[in-house]
């Protein structure tokens, strides 16, 4: 498995999943009469068989609320809605809220890369990972980051002290913290770790990570 800075790349297809994808279970028989425009490349028929199955009104789009219905993390619960909002929004060329078939193979594609890097990490296949586990990952990502501060990134996603977190966070945090790493190297133009940055700029960054 390829990364590029220690992340799945929007760019990369295949990768395996985290056990049996939810998406795909129990899924059978083509996309019944869908012919794709020449101009694009022919979609799996695996995926055209999970995007029938998630597109539960028939546009021929998915939107978040069918992505969160689809994907199921280890706790049992649905992804959540900033995940699947964040996920939806990394994909979506047209800006509409929705994927069509082509973004969404993509996106299942991205998805199943980082459900392979959680499993990679979380050694007792709990569904979850924990303080040692997350260090460890984001260490391996090229983070060195406190002990004190890992276990904030567990606290702010561990609303009922559960010291854990699962599948549909850790893809959050991570894409979360590779955002505002890349947005601090653009700004510190002499690689000292260090940058200073006026008020407006710091807004703009933080609320660009909000959309």
């Amino acid at each position: 498995m390829a990364y590029q800075g220690g992340y799945p790349q929007q760019q990369y297809g295949g990768g395996g999943g985290y056990g049996q994808h939810p998406a795909a279970a129990g899924y059978g028989g083509g996309y019944g009469g869908y012919a794709p425009p020449p101009q694009q490349p022919p979609v799996n028929p695996e995926i055209q068989n999970i995007f029938r199955n998630i597109d539960k009104d028939n546009t021929g789009r998915i939107n978040n609320r069918e992505l969160q219905q689809a994907l199921i993390n280890g706790r049992g619960d649905h992804f959540s809605d900033t995940a699947c909002n964040l996920m939806i929004s990394m994909f979506d060329r047209n800006k509409t809220g929705t994927v069509d078939i082509y973004d969404f193979e993509k996106l299942f594609n991205y998805i199943n890369q980082w459900l392979q890097v959680f499993k990679n990490f979380d050694r007792d296949a709990s569904g979850h990972i924990e303080e040692s586990e997350l260090t460890q990952a984001l260490t391996q990502m090229g983070f060195r980051f406190s002990p004190q501060f890992i276990q904030y990134l567990i606290a702010k996603n561990d609303p009922i002290n559960r010291k854990e977190i699962s599948v549909d966070q850790f893809i959050v945090t991570c894409i979360q913290i590779q955002r505002f790493t890349d947005a601090f190297r653009v700004r510190d133009t002499e690689q000292k770790g260090i940058i200073t940055i006026g008020f407006e700029d710091f807004l703009g960054i933080a609320l660009s990570m909000c959309s």
